[in-house]
């Protein structure tokens, strides 16, 4: 039952690939469905840029369907929350009315809920119950935004928004998009409403983070796409501002946290954080280049931002679905336990190798394209000639040049800690590798990772037409030429199948010269050198805590890290030590300065708040007879 619940995800999500891939080549179309929810009026409606998103969803949902197969057996729990997550995301791009999208985005947010708590457990239970505020406060700011846009312009309808917004004043349309954009990016999970994100991932099943981190993340960014450039028209140049900040916050603040966390899935989602950021800084650059009336260059950072939306999607699902598969096989996340799995997992280690030099943004795979694309955009900030809109665009660029130094360095410690070398523990020493059905996934994501960068040139004119959609601009700023990109004017230009090509020769002539000219050296097998010791063991390995120590001292101020030493001494001499327990943990800015004190000052208010609690019925009388007096007065 549970394999066949996962195979009809799997075609779903084909129907909702092949239904989003012919919405971005313009077919176009509308239907009214309200006879699935009496008085409920739901509409959907198809465009290029609701046709992306899908695609998103869809094609992403196939490999995950088919590895959790395998990965979930037998395991009846959470396959029907699935199937209705799968199908609640691939219908949020098509809600055309506030109705229809409230309906599907709940939907997907009770979904995921019961997927991130199906494992009981005090850490499920608490990451659950997180996740269930975030969201619902999000979606309280989403209905309130909604709302007041209704009212003013008097349809429910967005296309009805789309028309009437423009003219309302620009105190209520900054107040509507205030509303909007906190609820998008609480589902984005952006600094500081990111809380909930590095709880719920570790929390729920490798599968479903996956999706969750690969695709329903996006949405919110979706959200934000429409409420940028479609709902309430061309916004002033203050709203790309806010959102670039907010994404540099984002990619440095999420790059340093997975960069000092040993918990593999955890450290995933941190990324996912620093990988929202990067998104955010192409948007917020795309909205304040159109507030200038920059519209090619507004579409090119849309482009950049789209094509990273996508990319995120395919090498997070898969770096995820290799997480999985490691816990899967050792029973553990604690990279402090892992090591030597590249010879006992030699798919997983490759699919997670292919995933880590994607996320870091190496070429010729597909997150070099997308970056380099955002960079692009950054750096022709100076045609704006606005000082302070400039400054706000240098500190972009340095952050996107920060964070892909630090995700690079990131990913070094996660691939050599947890594949590399001796296993450091029983369960390492034992592992296996992953069923059929979940190579076979991971296979398709690292697939996808080399499709996409090799063929960027047709990526970039796909999501070119789905931008200029959304971002109308006289002429393109950047083209596919064969295989290769152009940024126009003679900016810049990169061809990912030249660098392959580059890549590969370095390899392989060197290899070639060798064998030409006879040089074949009889291989010498011996010990690694041990500095003087007789015997390797994995005591002398690095391990996750001393990669990171350097980073949380330089950056001490954002991990706030508190030093713990344990020394315990033999019994006769201090000078024989039988064992060293060190640990550094961080601790997050965010909670510190924002969720603590709110949570204090709540606490003290429903303390408080106790005393009209008494339990009495006649107490509970008196106040409705006090308010139904208010209200009779104030009508």
């Amino acid at each position: 039952m549970s394999v066949a619940g996962y195979v009809l995800a799997a075609c779903l999500g084909g129907v909702g690939a092949v239904a989003g891939l012919a919405g971005m080549l313009g077919h176009a179309w509308s239907a009214h469905v309200g006879w699935l929810v009496p008085l409920g009026g739901l509409e959907l409606q198809m465009d290029r840029l609701a046709g992306c998103f899908v695609a998103i969803v869809g094609i992403t949902s196939i490999p995950v369907s088919i590895y959790a197969g395998g990965y979930a057996g037998r395991d009846r729990r959470g396959v029907a929350a699935y199937l209705v997550f799968v199908a609640s995301m691939l219908l949020v791009p098509l809600a055309a009315n506030t109705m229809t999208f409230a309906i599907a985005w709940e939907l997907m947010s009770l979904a995921s809920y019961l997927l991130v708590v199906q494992h009981r457990g005090a850490a499920a239970a608490h990451a659950g119950w997180v996740y269930a505020v975030m969201t619902h406060a999000g979606l309280g700011c989403l209905l309130a935004g909604m709302l007041l846009l209704g009212a003013w312009t008097g349809s429910a309808r967005f296309v009805d928004w789309a028309a009437a917004a423009p003219a309302l004043d620009a105190a209520s349309r900054s107040l509507v998009w205030g509303l909007l954009a906190a609820g998008f990016l609480a589902k984005a999970g952006a600094i500081p409403l990111h809380v909930w994100l590095p709880l719920a991932h570790p929390a729920a099943p490798s599968h479903v983070s996956a999706l969750m981190s690969g695709v329903m993340i996006k949405l919110g960014l979706y959200g934000l796409v429409r409420a940028s450039f479609g709902w309430l028209g061309t916004g002033p140049a203050w709203w790309g501002t806010a959102l670039l900040l907010l994404g540099v916050v984002a990619a440095v603040g999420g790059v340093l946290y997975a960069l000092a966390d040993r918990d593999l899935k955890r450290l995933l989602a941190h990324s996912s954080i620093e990988n929202v950021g990067i998104i955010l800084i192409g948007l917020g650059a795309a909205v304040a280049f159109r507030a200038t009336g920059a519209d090619a260059l507004a579409l090119l950072a849309l482009t950049a931002a789209l094509y990273h939306a996508v990319n995120h999607a395919a090498f997070k699902s898969l770096l995820f679905m290799a997480a999985g598969s490691v816990l899967h096989a050792t029973g553990t996340r604690d990279l402090e336990s892992l090591g030597g799995l590249v010879k006992r997992m030699p798919w997983t280690a490759a699919a997670f190798f292919v995933g880590s030099a994607a996320i870091a943004g190496l070429p010729p795979l597909n997150g070099f394209v997308s970056e380099w694309l955002t960079f692009q955009a950054l750096l022709q900030n100076v045609q704006l000639r606005i000082p302070g809109l400039n400054l706000v665009f240098t500190l972009a660029v340095a952050a996107l040049a920060l964070t892909g130094g630090l995700a690079i360095a990131c990913f070094v410690k996660a691939y050599g800690i947890g594949f590399l070398a001796l296993p450091r523990s029983e369960a390492a020493a034992a592992a296996h590798e992953a069923p059929l059905s979940m190579r076979v996934a991971m296979t398709l994501g690292a697939g996808a990772c080399v499709a996409l960068g090799l063929g960027a040139t047709a990526v970039v004119d796909a999501l070119g037409t789905v931008a200029a959609a959304v971002v109308p601009a006289a002429t393109p700023i950047v083209s596919g030429d064969g295989l290769t990109l152009h940024v126009s004017g003679g900016f810049a230009s990169m061809s990912t199948a030249q660098l392959a090509l580059v890549l590969a020769g370095a390899l392989l002539v060197p290899l070639a010269v060798l064998t030409l000219a006879g040089a074949r050296p009889a291989p010498r097998r011996y010990e690694t050198w041990g500095c003087g010791r007789l015997l390797q063991t994995p005591r002398m390995e690095y391990t996750a805590t001393a990669f990171a120590n350097p980073f949380t001292r330089v950056f001490d101020f954002v991990y706030r890290p508190v030093k713990q030493l344990d020394i315990e001494a033999h019994p006769e001499s201090r000078f024989f030590v039988r064992r060293i327990a060190y640990a550094n943990p961080t601790r997050f800015i965010v909670d510190e300065w924002v969720y603590r004190p709110a949570d204090r000052v709540l606490r003290a208010v429903t303390q408080r708040a106790v005393a009209i609690q008494s339990g009495s019925p006649n107490l509970y009388l008196a106040y409705l007879l006090a308010v139904l007096l208010l209200l009779l007065v104030l009508a």
